[in-house]
């Protein structure tokens, strides 16, 4: 069983957490980061990524096992925050500000929804923050459970076993990449936020004044 001060000990280092948490605490960080909203600022992406590559490199972790394992959990918490929204209701989006809390995360997240609608709960997977807080507002906006736990299911599915599968498979076939695991963390995070950076440019381009022809 992994101790929890070495797991926090090694939070943004991937490699090391990995190491760390193994089975029970990876499987609580996806679970964490899904299902409860003070959890977006763990590195589901990368740890993830680095789980796959280092299971490829004779860390003790069946890939398989652990995809089991971490789509279960990443449905789990998916389902958790949903009805944490619909118990909530809309209040949810008048919570103040608070360490753990900060309703722009939310707001980034329901304009996610607005524009994606139910398949956000597939596409937020692929989102850091977002992914954290999107189960919430659609639970908080009563879409049909039925509807979201399909897409839920669906979602967690292709996020837990392309990243893992992304590492792991880097791992077999390209020779040497354990040794360059920073670079590959730093692609993957990049990717990861590029949704968010293309949609705040957007955003800015849109907000701008037009300016009248010369």
């Amino acid at each position: 069983m992994p101790a929890l001060p070495d797991i926090l000990h090694h939070l943004f280092d991937a490699p090391a957490l990995v190491h760390a948490a193994g089975y029970a605490g990876l499987t609580a960080i996806v679970f964490i980061e899904t299902g409860l909203f003070f959890g977006f600022f763990l590195p589901g992406d990368s740890v993830l990524v680095t789980a796959g590559l280092l299971a490829s490199q004779g860390l003790p972790l069946n890939v398989y096992a652990l995809g089991v394992l971490l789509t279960a959990a990443a449905i789990a918490g998916d389902n958790t925050n949903y009805w944490i929204g619909r118990l909530s209701g809309p209040r949810i989006f008048r919570r103040e500000d608070s360490l753990l809390f900060k309703r722009h995360h939310l707001a980034t997240a329901h304009a996610f929804y607005v524009r994606h609608g139910a398949a956000t709960v597939v596409f937020c997977r692929f989102v850091p923050i977002v992914r954290t807080f999107a189960p919430l507002v659609a639970g908080a906006g009563c879409m049909d459970y039925r509807l979201f736990l399909a897409f839920s299911i669906l979602g967690g599915t292709a996020w837990i076993w392309s990243m893992l599968f992304i590492g792991y498979f880097l791992g077999v076939h390209v020779p040497g990449v354990a040794r360059h695991i920073e670079l590959v963390i730093a692609i993957v995070i990049l990717v990861s936020i590029l949704p968010g950076l293309i949609g705040w440019w957007r955003g800015r381009r849109a907000a701008a004044p037009s300016r009248p022809p010369l």
